[in-house]
């Protein structure tokens, strides 16, 4: 089966021209593309990602994007519960379970992302994240959502879970639901082939993914 590997640009690049110029260097690989909202418009492909959307359709909500609207644009995936939206944004579960129902409901495909922080129980919060963010979802509906396992401490820190640990981590995840799971956090081309082999089904890539040389590297690895 071949692996999933998705590239999270965050808050970048500055500019639509550096957005394209990274996007030619790496649109041969078919890797699945999560660029900032402004710029799906401009990158004409298959495999494109949003980074977040909100969970009704249309409405007064300035500022907001749907999944409606994502899927009009040709999007395919909608990365959500992301640990930034989380901390940052104060995104609860309650709100990520409204969003991964709304995406759904568009028929795009969500990425969840789940994972600890330093020093809590991995399992404990996963268990706990899984049941809150799939609540009222049908297992058949369920089994269309990608889980990413993102360790909080390891998201640009340039510290990563150990591919033997995070196996562990894998396997309870796995004990739980049926998806597709991905690891994510401070992945590098040196150590990403190492997760596949422990039986991941691909990689989010956040920082890497900004250097097509890197970026590439991982895939051609993998």
């Amino acid at each position: 089966m071949k692996s999933l590997i998705i590239a999270n640009w965050k808050c970048n690049p500055s500019t639509l021209a550096e957005a394209k110029e990274l996007f030619n260097k790496v649109k041969k690989t078919d890797a699945i593309i999560c660029a900032p909202f402004i710029y799906l418009p401009g990158l004409k492909a298959k495999n494109l990602c949003a980074q977040n959307c909100f969970w009704e359709e249309k409405g007064p909500y300035t500022g907001e994007i749907s999944p409606k609207m994502l899927k009009d644009l040709g999007v395919e995936y909608v990365i959500i519960g992301h640990s930034e939206r989380r901390n940052c944004f104060k995104e609860t579960d309650e709100i990520v379970n409204k969003k991964l129902k709304a995406v759904l409901n568009a028929e795009l495909i969500p990425i969840l992302c789940i994972g600890e922080k330093k020093g809590e129980d991995a399992n404990q919060v996963i268990e706990n994240q899984l049941k809150c963010d799939l609540d009222g979802i049908s297992e058949e509906e369920q089994e269309k959502i990608i889980v990413a396992y993102e360790p909080v401490w390891a998201i640009g820190t340039g510290d990563f879970c150990e591919p033997v640990k995070a196996v562990e981590t894998l396997k309870f995840i796995k004990s739980k639901v049926k998806n597709k799971v991905l690891y994510g956090g401070s992945v590098t081309s040196k150590i990403s082939k190492d997760y596949i082999d422990t039986g991941f089904d691909g990689l989010l890539v956040g920082g890497a993914s900004l250097k097509a040389d890197e970026f590439i590297n991982i895939i051609k690895n993998v």
